[in-house]
């Protein structure tokens, strides 16, 4: 999209006010809002804010900084129209007082990390699956974990008391440009689950955050609180991020398929996999990074604990779908939607490349139900186990060579400076579940 575009469409659209976005590093959506008089000038890139109020960016001496628009990202927002006054957005990157990119913003790097793998032929493909619950608010207003919804999965309209409110998600998001393949009922109760079109890394992080925010925007609206936690209600399956990844080559070909190999993979493939398996205990604080992401992370639940492929069952950490040819992809299954995606994409792109660079071999694959092996069976097709904590993943994310390399020292030290901050926060907390097993009795 050009910038006469976009000055087109306002015009026809009655555009009076314009949202410029981005995210910290921790992947939530900030907005500075502004007025029709002001368009252009942010369309120039000439709008500026505090950086130091934003966690994890600035340090106040250095706070100056400018929001440089990416006109792909324009879009009218659909339930903002008031009066025949409507609203656009459109999704910015961070640059520094001097005009430089800043390396703290985490599109800034992604795009850093992108044109990195490019200099080695290849381009990256994301499509992510997003899981959600829809609760309930109670008489104050707050949001709750209970769900009048006694749906599984796939139940249908009689059953699924979130269906209209899926539906008009689905409608805004259509509206907005995005290419939805499929809606349904998860296996919890009050759970939901949309796919959409997978893009390039950079875009397809985009529609993340931008789904996030319509799901949760939609959802007030029908009077529910929609929540991305990964394990809100014990005893139930928590929500996943699956995410289907692909290399294309710059020729548009995809590197991963090849008709002749094994399993229609190509070696590119397989050593794109022998990577992730080597890194991805190293990268689960960000592709899972709260203290409840491993609430998630156990057996019992679908939830991926074990760090094996297969081109068939779920229960492993990394499964490769059916489709072939331009299809081909890898869906690493352990990432929650709470992750920042950019982060997240960032580091599961280079953990693949890491493999590529050092032709990695690939284990071999387990096609048995990981979950129903003895553990000496898991020993002997030497599965390794995703970190059970966040104390477990930050020490291993610390520890991991391309950590720091693919985040950029800003974002790596923050990152962990904040997360080691969340768990000492949750380790000295007294919760419910000590006082309930422990007070009486002793």
């Amino acid at each position: 999209m050009t910038r006469e575009e976009i000055m087109k469409i306002i015009k026809e659209e009655s555009i009076h006010y314009f949202r410029l976005q981005f995210v910290d590093i921790f992947g939530f959506m900030k907005n500075v809002a502004i007025p029709l008089s002001q368009i252009e000038k942010a369309l120039d890139g000439k709008i500026m804010f505090d950086g130091s109020s934003i966690e994890g960016f600035a340090r106040i001496q250095e706070s100056d900084m400018y929001l440089v628009p990416d006109y792909d990202t324009f879009c009218v927002l659909p339930w903002r129209n008031r009066e025949g006054k409507a609203a656009a957005r459109i999704i910015c990157d961070v640059y520094k007082y001097d005009q430089t990119p800043f390396e703290g913003c985490p599109r800034v790097n992604l795009r850093r990390v992108m044109k990195e793998a490019e200099a080695l032929g290849y381009t990256m493909n994301v499509g992510t699956e997003c899981e959600f619950f829809l609760f309930n608010y109670d008489e104050d207003g707050s949001p709750t974990t209970d769900t009048l919804d006694t749906a599984g999965y796939f139940s249908v309209d009689a059953e699924d008391d979130g269906i209209e409110c899926r539906r008009e998600i689905i409608e805004t998001l259509e509206k907005m440009g995005f290419e939805i393949e499929a809606s349904h009922h998860e296996v919890a109760e009050g759970q939901h689950e949309i796919n959409f079109k997978y893009a390039s890394a950079l875009h397809a992080a985009d529609n993340t955050v931008t789904f996030k925010w319509v799901v949760k925007t939609i959802a007030k609206e029908f009077g529910m609180h929609a929540t991305f936690m990964p394990k809100p209600v014990f005893g139930v399956n928590g929500s996943g991020m699956h995410t289907n990844q692909s290399l294309f080559n710059l020729d548009g070909t995809n590197a991963f398929f090849d008709e002749n190999g094994p399993e229609q993979l190509s070696e590119t493939a397989y050593q794109y996999i022998a990577g992730i398996t080597k890194n991805a205990r190293g990268f689960a604080a960000v592709t899972n990074p709260l203290v409840n992401s491993y609430k998630r992370l156990v057996p019992g639940y679908e939830a991926p604990v074990y760090v094996a492929w297969s081109a068939r069952n779920r229960s492993a950490l990394m499964r490769i779908p059916a489709s072939r040819g331009l299809g081909t992809r890898v869906e690493v299954r352990c990432p929650d939607p709470t992750c920042n995606p950019y982060l997240a994409f960032a580091m599961m792109f280079n953990s693949g490349l890491d493999g590529i660079k050092n032709k990695l071999k690939a284990p071999n694959p387990v096609d048995l139900n990981i979950f129903d092996m003895t553990a000496e069976e898991k020993i002997a097709a030497d599965i390794d186990l995703m970190p059970s904590s966040l104390l477990e993943a930050i020490e291993e994310f610390k520890a991991n060579p391309i950590a720091r390399e693919t985040l950029g020292d800003h974002i790596f030290e923050k990152y962990v400076a904040y997360k080691e901050s969340e768990w000492n926060a949750f380790r000295i907390a007294v919760t419910d579940w000590e006082v309930d097993k422990y007070l009486a009795m002793y």
